[in-house]
């Protein structure tokens, strides 16, 4: 499947591949299938032109003042299609003559340019040849005669400025042209390294890509275990999940069980306080409530002793007396009921554990995981052969695919073109040693007229003498003259062989730039490339009619660089799917069927599991009429919440000792205040001790909160005994009854979770296809690097830029001759002169002969025009 995949990306491709990152980032909780193996490569498809690069960037401004108009796609089209589309070639009729117009309307600024450089072609060899035989008659300056002005040093000075200025000019351009013509040859040397990593990239990438395919098919075995991990682990993933349905009401149903059990124990306990506490509470205050009666009976004895008549005594005895109703119990817990026949009901309730029946019933539900293992032994078995059965299936199909022929053929096609092009390249730079070498020819030509330029602005500057006559010059300045002659000899000897060159490389290279290198960098060409069409007139897409034989396939070539660009598959760039459809071999349905059907035929059966027992449900409805729920809970309240005593016997102590103390002394006060240390004996023997002890603080409290739990759990008990039984036995029926419809759900969920594992694998392997395996940036790289690096980089711009600067020094040849010529007669030394006048100076002591009516024979008017 994948293996051919790459095998036809091979046979369209055959690049380089760059350096390719790994794409596929698995999320959290799926497979991990790790990253597609692949290599480094070395080719990169990117040139920087360095400093040489402003000198492109002018050359490109340049060529836009020449040309401003856009990539004109129509008329491309439209010529293509008549060149391809065996349209007859007519150039008369209408539609060809717009063509040809529409032609030389986008080429104007070239047609222009390349007809002032043949003007310059044809003008300059005729005026040089004119020039040479004016001179020779003596005339255009030929004459050796120089007549003095009084601006001659300021015209002199001009003509020496211009030239040296027009000279530097020149030198500008041939240190351009230089530079342009040094950058292609290393370049092109350079060239070798690039071809080298590419075949290398190549080699290395028919070396790789069998191995990214055995990956892609070996991370089956990652799916594989997976899944035979779910299918032996059948019981904590399936019937765990099975379990945590049937959880939901099963567990609050056997928790409320439980919390009744336990409501259970705690009422046994509450009961028993309750019996113990009223026992120690009835013994404690009857003996007190007795000891209080003798008290009293004694105190009041004494209260009826004659001294109680005296006059003084009479007051305090009937305070004392009425006081002593005081002496009494407040809480009176005799009186109220037992609960020893509740206690006894609920202890025949505890002999049954009804806890370990809930708990029963807890470790059967428990073992549901256990269930589904036993019950799914025979299905799982199945399933684990057909998944054996799908990674036997992929190896075979996998070895039945003739890789490694192909893969042999394409390398020793390979190793082959590289022989082709090692033993070529040689060749391929003697070629550009004889281009540079006729290149630098033509910028010596320049420099030899610089030379020449230079030379006479040295001697012509440095040996003129502003008080020597022009007959009398010497011979540095002379010699001066001489070189300046020389170069505008020179000039009209190399100048138009210079412009021939300067035409035909602006028209090539700035038609190249303007046609292919700009429109390829913006896509405009590709659109072109891409109509429909166009190269061949039955084909809608080109592309795709050479590739699938079949060209309504939307394939472009626009689409397949930017895809590749991207670093995209072969297989999704190219639309491969049309002659390989990775869908269809990566369609596991038919094997997941197989296991859909089998998981979907699980059975288990959870009818063995038994919550709770007719034991314990009846051991429950016993709890509820253990009677409980009868006891004077309000009885017990009001009595816990009395005082044990309505007054404090040591505050009524120290009372009656202070009432004693205000009688007559004698036996009656005698007798008060032993009574007095009677009453404090018994609240320090009886009262502080119970206190202290906690007896009854101890009693009181723990009957109080018994009593409460009690009310609590005696509250609508019978209906709170239903309610647990209704849970349980709906849980029940939910586990014998409905619980086929929760394994099924459950066993949906389980058996999408295993195929989830292959469709994982599949998309994955779609993925990696997609973008990993046999990534075809390799194709844009040798896109880029025909024609964006050695067509247009290389090539075009170091031409562009070599035109450029020969072209501008010819054209400043024009005024370097006048400039010359010119200032050649100032520096030369003349045969004749005009007569000194000692007695009037003129310019440089020389004046004018008509002013003297002097006669002389070889000036004529010609000479005067100087």
């Amino acid at each position: 499947m994948a293996v051919e995949l790459c095998l036809l990306l091979l046979l369209f491709c055959g690049s380089t591949i760059s350096e390719v990152q790994p794409i596929y980032k698995p999320p959290p909780g799926t497979l991990d299938f790790g990253f597609v193996p692949a290599k480094t490569y070395d080719t990169g498809a990117y040139h920087e032109p360095g400093a040489i690069g402003i000198l492109f960037k002018i050359v490109h401004a340049f060529l836009y003042l020449v040309q401003p108009n856009t990539f004109p796609q129509d008329l491309i089209r439209k010529l293509a299609q008549q060149q391809f589309g065996n349209t007859q070639g007519d150039y008369q009729k209408p539609e060809n003559v717009v063509l040809t117009l529409q032609a030389i309307y986008y080429e104007i600024g070239f047609i222009v340019s390349a007809a002032l450089g043949l003007l310059f072609i044809l003008l300059l060899p005729l005026v040089g040849l004119c020039f040479c035989m004016c001179r020779c008659c003596d005339n255009c300056g030929g004459e050796m005669h120089q007549r003095q002005k009084k601006n001659a040093d300021c015209q002199r000075s001009c003509f020496a400025t211009f030239l040296f200025v027009a000279s530097l000019i020149i030198s500008v351009g041939v240190l351009c042209a230089y530079a342009a013509n040094q950058h292609l040859t290393n370049q092109v040397r350079g060239a070798k390294k690039l071809v080298n990593s590419n075949f290398k990239d190549l080699k290395i990438f028919l070396n790789d890509t069998p191995a990214q395919i055995d990956y892609l098919v070996s991370q089956y075995n990652t799916t594989k275990d997976k899944a035979l991990s779910d299918l032996n682990n059948v019981g904590p993933v399936l019937g765990t999940r099975v379990q945590e349905q049937l959880g939901k009401e099963v567990r609050p149903a056997l928790d409320a069980a439980l919390t009744m059990a336990g409501a259970i124990r705690e009422t046994k306990e509450a009961l028993e306080n309750v019996s113990v506490s009223v026992e120690v509470l009835q013994e404690g205050t009857e003996r007190l409530h007795a000891n209080l009666t003798d008290v009293k009976m004694h105190l009041s004895n004494t209260l009826n002793d004659s001294a109680c008549n005296a006059a003084q005594a009479a007051s305090t005895c009937n305070i004392i007396r009425n006081s002593l109703g005081q002496l009494t119990i407040n809480a009176n817990f005799s009186g109220l009921p037992g609960v020893s026949s509740q206690l006894a009901k609920v202890n025949d309730v505890l002999k049954i554990d009804l806890s370990s029946l809930v708990q029963k019933g807890y470790a059967a539900f428990n073992d549901t995981p256990d269930l589904v293992v036993n019950q799914t032994k025979n299905i799982l078995s199945d399933i684990k052969s057909v998944l054996e059965s799908i990674g036997s299936n992929i190896t075979t199909f996998t070895r039945a695919l003739p890789v490694q022929k192909i893969l042999a053929d394409l390398m020793v096609y390979l190793t082959q073109s590289e022989t082709y092009v090692q033993d070529y390249f040689p060749i391929v730079e003697q070629y550009d040693f004889y281009r540079w070498l006729g290149c630098l020819i033509l910028c010596c030509m320049l420099v030899l007229i610089l030379v020449f330029y230079y030379l006479g602005l040295l001697c012509g500057t440095c040996g003129y003498d502003k008080h020597a006559s022009p007959t009398t010059r010497g011979c540095i300045s002379n010699t001066g003259g001489n070189f300046l002659m020389a170069g505008v000899g020179f000039s009209f000897l190399f100048s138009w062989v210079l412009m021939i060159v300067v035409v035909l490389t602006f028209v090539t290279g700035g038609n190249v730039e303007k046609l292919v290198c700009e429109p390829f960098e913006d896509k405009n060409l590709f659109k072109v490339l891409d109509t429909p069409y166009l190269l061949n007139k039955h084909w809608k897409n080109y592309l795709a009619g050479i590739i699938f034989k079949n060209p309504n396939v939307n394939l472009t070539f626009e689409k397949v660089y930017s895809d590749c660009k991207e670093n995209k598959g072969i297989y999704t760039s190219l639309h491969l799917e049309h002659l390989f459809n990775i869908n269809e071999l990566l369609n596991i349905s038919m094997y997941t069927e197989d296991v859909a059907l089998k998981i979907e035929h699980i059975q288990i059966n959870l009818s063995k599991i038994i919550l709770l027992d007719e034991i314990g449900k009846e051991n429950l409805l016993n709890f509820s009429s253990s009677g409980i729920d009868g006891i004077d809970f309000s009885a017990y309240l009001t009595e816990i919440n009395k005082s044990v005593t309505k007054v404090d016997l040591l505050s009524f102590a120290n009372d009656l000792e202070a009432r004693a103390d205000q009688l007559p002394k004698g036996a009656l006060e005698n007798a008060l205040k032993g009574h007095a240390n009677n009453i404090r004996m018994i609240h320090n023997q009886q009262v502080v001790p119970l206190e202290q002890a906690m007896k009854y603080v101890k009693a009181r409290s723990t009957l109080n909160q018994s009593i409460r739990l009690l009310k609590r759990t005696s509250s609508e008990l019978m209906v709170k005994v239903k309610n647990v039984i209704s849970a349980v036995n709906a849980a029940q029926n939910l586990i014998n009854n409905n619980a086929s419809q929760v394994i099924v759900q459950e066993t949906k969920k389980y058996m999408d979770t295993i195929i989830g594992y292959f469709e994982q694998y599949t998309e994955w392997v779609k993925e990696s296809i997609s973008m990993e395996v046999a990534a075809c940036k390799p194709i844009a790289n040798v896109i880029d690097t025909a024609v964006d690096i050695f067509l247009c980089s290389y090539i075009a711009d170091s031409v562009n830029t070599f035109w450029f600067g020969l072209g501008g020094s010819s054209m400043f040849l024009i005024p370097a001759i006048i400039f010359a010529v010119k200032l050649s007669k100032y520096y030369r030394r003349m045969d004749t002169e005009d007569v000194y006048d000692d007695t009037e100076n003129g310019n440089n002591g020389y004046h004018k002969e008509h002013l003297y009516g002097i006669h002389n024979p070889v000036f004529t008017s010609s000479v005067e025009q100087w």
